[in-house]
């Protein structure tokens, strides 16, 4: 099996289940979300089935929802459709959500890539 990791431009989260943010900041961070997942996901050889996972690397110990997490994901999994996968629902697609331990010097998002059989 083939995996690849991509790492995510981002310190904390730039979209959240739980923001109340202007409908136009949404928007643009969710095409930025997509642009640089596809713009990796271009890099990587077609599949038939993947396993994705976002992991966040926050920078303290602090309580954390982890479902929170979906919402940024969604923009990755919609950018990979066209690359790497025939479409992003379950019989593509599978994924998971986790919050890594801290890194105080270097937090970041990054997603790995699993192809399944």
């Amino acid at each position: 099996m083939s995996s690849w990791t991509i790492r995510l431009p981002y310190a904390t989260p730039p979209l959240s289940l739980n923001s109340r943010m202007h409908w136009a900041t949404k928007a643009r961070l969710t095409r930025e979300i997509r642009e640089v997942t596809a713009t990796a996901a271009r890099l990587l050889p077609r599949c038939e089935r993947i396993a994705v996972e976002l992991h966040y690397v926050p920078r303290d110990r602090r309580r954390r929802d982890v479902d929170n997490l979906v919402a940024t994901l969604k923009p990755c999994l919609d950018a990979m459709v066209p690359h790497l996968i025939p479409d992003d629902t379950p019989e593509y697609v599978t994924w998971t959500v986790h919050i890594d331990p801290p890194n105080r010097i270097d937090p970041h998002l990054y997603l790995t890539i699993e192809r399944l059989q």
